[in-house]
């Protein structure tokens, strides 16, 4: 699951894939990272990918692999990605002074995953964590942390139906445009993070995040009761159940006078939770 897929270093969002029994990072990623005012990763990267070369590291090409992640367009492309081992082999090569904090970052992450597959709970915990760093009030996260749970159900079924790679995004597409009126790029414009990497779902609000998991949970269960299988089948189940979520979208509005998609997205989210949290803080030491 993509939320799943986005490790956090110093607030930075770093790709990573779990593939092989092992994390891959993205090595675009981890140079923006680590390489700071570079507005040009990739052609860093090329040039250090030949200097490696150079000095020896013959087997960088064997050692560098591809894989598909979600793009700033949010589309999946082809990355340039390396494990663990490999990437502190390259991060060697840069000078900077986040080297030595992000090889132990490094570590905490691969020991992390391994703890979260005999505990899987953990997993949600570290989830729960980091959104509260973030500064997301408590009662989001819970919507949040059940939207992903609920997501993963609905992609696993897609999965066991014959979806295949690209139709992810498809299918997705087709759950925003019947309940919102908006496909993944445009709703990605309205919150002003079209050009970033943030996870859209990070900056919706709770009525957002319900509908959207509604419509996914709706969509989950006419799969099953109509035995869909196939890109085709798939797509007719979410457009139905977007369009019964959309439909209450509409009364809610209409109910409430303002539309649940607004241009609020995850900074004034976190700005917010923050705000209660300092509330809070005031509130204990007056007590």
């Amino acid at each position: 699951m993509q939320e799943n897929k986005l490790a956090l270093f110093e607030e930075k969002e770093i790709r990573r894939e779990w593939y092989k029994d092992e994390w891959y990072f993205s090595i675009i990623d981890v140079i923006e990272v680590l390489v700071e005012n570079n507005n040009r990763p990739r052609k860093y990267w090329s040039d250090l990918k030949q200097k490696l070369i150079s000095e020896g590291f013959v087997e960088v090409s064997e050692k560098i692999g591809q894989l598909k992640m979600l793009a700033k367009d949010g589309k999946m492309r082809l990355t340039d990605v390396a494990d663990t081992k490999t990437l502190l082999r390259i991060i060697q090569t840069i000078p900077s002074t986040k080297a030595e904090p992000f090889k132990r970052w490094l570590a905490e992450v691969g020991s992390e995953r391994l703890d979260e597959i005999v505990n899987p709970e953990l997993a949600i915990n570290r989830a729960k964590e980091t959104y509260i760093r973030k500064g997301y009030e408590n009662t989001w996260i819970s919507q949040r942390l059940k939207s992903i749970d609920n997501r993963k159900e609905l992609t696993d079924t897609w999965k066991e139906r014959g979806a295949k790679d690209r139709d992810y995004a498809i299918l997705t597409d087709e759950i925003y445009k019947s309940t919102f009126n908006m496909n993944t790029t445009q709703y990605k414009e309205l919150k002003g993070i079209n050009k970033t990497k943030r996870n859209l779902r990070d900056s919706m609000g709770k009525l957002e995040l319900a509908i959207t998991n509604l419509a996914e949970v709706t969509a989950n269960e006419i799969h099953n009761t109509n035995n869909s299988f196939g890109l085709e089948e798939l797509k007719d189940d979410v457009q139905e159940a977007g369009k019964i979520t959309g439909k209450a979208r509409k009364e809610i509005e209409r109910k409430i006078g303002k539309k649940v998609a607004e241009k609020t997205n995850y900074k004034d989210l976190a700005k917010n939770g923050l705000k209660q949290i300092e509330n809070k803080e005031a509130s204990d030491l007056n007590e």
